[in-house]
């Protein structure tokens, strides 16, 4: 308002400095006033169209932040097909083989297959929503009629709930474009009132001049002229002073509508691009026939922020506009349908390796796609006996179970036809001749009476091969002298009664010597160092996850294993440093164990639940509500109900306690 007022006063002041003496002076005076009210209206609009003021100091709005993080990180994603390593924010993983997308896709191929019939509904009214907005011979758009059957895709629970933010999003358009009818209107009635009373201030300045003669003398007349031109000036005061208001409200509006339509479609594209990330694309496509049916003016470029701009320009090579998100759509499904082509036919020939790689592909572009989640669970669940199977390969090789995994490997080869065996039986005969050649050396030397030797080639093939069954050969060989052989023998017994196997494990190659020549401590030896590979097997992957920062599932492979052996003093340092780290987590499982063996289930259940919604993957939480849900249902089946009409006891007070405060 105080802009507008200013522009009124300097369009008076103009109208001051002007001579009436003939039209053109009236038309020189007007076109100043309406120079005036035009700045006026472009100041206004720019003052509400700007954010407030920030304080002396402040950094600016739209100012990235200090260390260059933004939302996709500090640099832009990118996957290369080839390797399908996938690059970001400095770190690069391979896109199929990392915990995230392993534990969703495993839970998919876990997941029965959806409903034929709801799927088919679904798809149906998707599929009639867009031929209602897809222009047809004699047969025009229908926005209305596509609006009306949003909110009957949005009543399926495959949906989500998408089409109800989609429709609000329409009705939001439409909203926008009444507000943008409104201001047109009212421009209207502006440029008629502009008009009258450009017509009034001519006609008042004609009036003026009519019966007016000036004096005959010329000191006289030139008084006369100049209070006649006060006169006129007077009386053009009201009328200019009315213009220049007129005109800053045309101008005002006329910037209103602009910024309402653009702020519209930001928000409009705004949802299809995140319909597009979160990879519901029938919503892209629905999203973007929409967009058409409401502007129809072909202004089709995204405005949705610099970073998503460049991240669809950068694969898809052109600007980004409303027609290349929808092309890299139905690019999408098509490559989906493609892929999942392609699965059912490896899977008839049985090569499992090759369709397990095209359905997780699929699976990671299209998982909310029908062709993806028709699957059925049966097919799903060949895929993943051959994924479980090649982890188990994996972490077999990774302990030096070679006996295992070439049992593995022979599996694999049976079930999967494309199975290559190369790498894995490359690895388990490196380790065998090395081993063996080492064992040899080691002979050579107790033969020959190098103890040094004999021990330093006999800790290397165990390093390489702990399980090896040659060793038990080779310890007939091992310790000759009665003496160090029975000490040692002394030694193992002392460390078992002590259940030290810790030492045990770390003097492994000592022991199997001194044990080989009675079973019974042989084969408790055996039993001993096959533990400690499991243990040792439950270090290396704790410490991978804690490597990966998932230091609550590192603290729960840890605690699992101490169930089986309480007394190891690795395992114990690695609870207690992964405690540290998952303390919110571990508080919860102590708190929920803590109140189940005091017998209040309620309280109990919520701990659990509290440790599970911390870490979602916890079996320890999962196998404490399965016990509880039991114990409920057992005390249920148990007590007699209560007769009619009777009230209901109340429940103990152990099951709707408080949960206890933390510690």
């Amino acid at each position: 308002m105080k802009t507008l007022a200013s522009a009124a006063q300097a369009a008076l002041l103009a109208g001051f400095s002007l001579t009436t003496s003939s039209a053109q002076s009236l038309d020189q005076a007007l076109s100043e006033a309406t120079r005036q009210g035009v700045q006026a209206g472009q100041s206004a609009a720019q003052s509400a169209a700007q954010p407030p003021a920030q304080p002396a100091g402040a950094p600016p709005a739209s100012a990235a932040p200090a260390d260059g993080s933004s939302l996709l990180g500090k640099d832009l994603p990118f996957l290369d097909p080839g390797s399908e390593i996938l690059a970001w924010d400095g770190k690069m993983w391979k896109v199929t083989n990392n915990r995230v997308f392993r534990a969703r896709f495993e839970k998919y191929l876990s997941a029965p297959e959806t409903r034929s019939a709801e799927s088919t509904a679904y798809e149906q009214k998707l599929e009639e929503i867009l031929q209602k907005l897809t222009p047809a011979r004699g047969r025009p758009v229908d926005v209305n009629a596509a609006w009306a059957l949003l909110p009957e895709a949005a009543a399926y629970s495959l949906d989500a709930r998408l089409c109800d933010a989609l429709a609000a999003a329409v009705y939001n358009a439409w909203s926008a474009q009444r507000q943008d009818n409104n201001l047109a209107r009212a421009n209207q009635a502006l440029e008629k009132a502009r008009e009258n009373t450009s017509w009034n201030a001519q006609q008042s300045v004609e009036n003026s001049r009519l019966g007016l003669n000036p004096p005959q003398d010329e000191k006289a007349a030139a008084e006369w002229m100049q209070e006649q031109q006060m006169r006129r000036n007077l009386r053009m005061q009201p009328y200019l002073s009315r213009l220049a208001e007129l005109e800053a409200m045309i101008k005002a509006n006329q910037v209103k509508r602009e910024v309402t339509e653009l702020q519209s479609k930001i928000e409009f594209q705004s949802l299809i691009l995140q319909f597009f990330f979160q990879r519901r694309f029938r919503h892209v496509l629905l999203g973007a026939a929409f967009y058409r049916g409401l502007f129809n003016d072909g202004d089709g470029k995204l405005r949705v922020g610099s970073e998503a701009e460049q991240m669809i320009q950068k694969y898809s090579g052109v600007p980004p506009t409303l027609s290349v998100l929808e092309s890299l759509a139905l690019e999408a499904i098509q490559d989906v349908r493609q892929g999942v082509e392609s699965y059912h036919f490896l899977l008839e020939k049985e090569e499992l390796a090759a369709a397990a790689d095209r359905l997780a592909e699929s699976f990671a572009v299209g998982e909310n796609l029908r062709e993806i989640r028709d699957l059925s669970r049966d097919d799903k669940r060949r895929c993943l006996a051959f994924i479980q199977q090649s982890n188990q390969l994996l972490s077999a090789l990774e302990v030096k179970d070679y006996t295992r995994a070439e049992e593995l490997v022979t599996e694999l080869r049976a079930s999967a036809k494309d199975f290559d065996p190369s790498k894995p039986l490359g690895a388990i005969q490196t380790a065998r001749t090395l081993s063996g050649m080492l064992l040899d050396k080691a002979r050579t030397a107790a033969l020959s009476g190098d103890r040094a030797t004999f021990e330093q080639e006999l800790k290397a093939a165990t390093e390489i091969w702990p399980r090896n069954p040659k060793l038990v050969e080779l310890s007939s060989t091992i310790f000759s002298q009665a003496d160090v052989q029975q000490q040692a023998v002394i030694d193992f017994d002392r460390l078992l009664s002590q259940k030290n196997h810790r030492q045990i494990f770390d003097d492994k190659v000592r022991f199997i010597v001194a044990t080989a020549n009675y079973p019974e401590r042989a084969q408790k030896l055996a039993a001993i160092l096959e533990d400690m590979q499991k243990i040792e097997g439950s270090v290396i992957r704790a410490q991978e996850a804690a490597k990966m920062g998932d230091h609550r599932g590192a603290w729960e492979t840890i605690e699992r294993a101490i169930e089986k052996h309480p007394q190891d003093p690795r395992l114990i340092e690695l609870r207690s440093e992964f405690a540290t780290e998952a303390a919110d987590y571990v508080r919860a499982l102590r708190n929920a164990r803590q109140l189940e063996d005091k017998g209040q289930i309620g309280s109990s259940f919520s701990w659990y639940l509290k440790a599970q919604d911390a870490y979602p993957p916890s079996e320890f939480a999962r196998d404490g509500i399965n016990r509880l849900v039991e114990k409920a249902l057992a005390a249920a089946a148990t007590s007699s109900p209560p007769a009619a009409g009777a009230s209901t006891p109340a429940a103990p007070s152990g099951t709707t306690a408080a949960l206890p405060a933390q510690p």
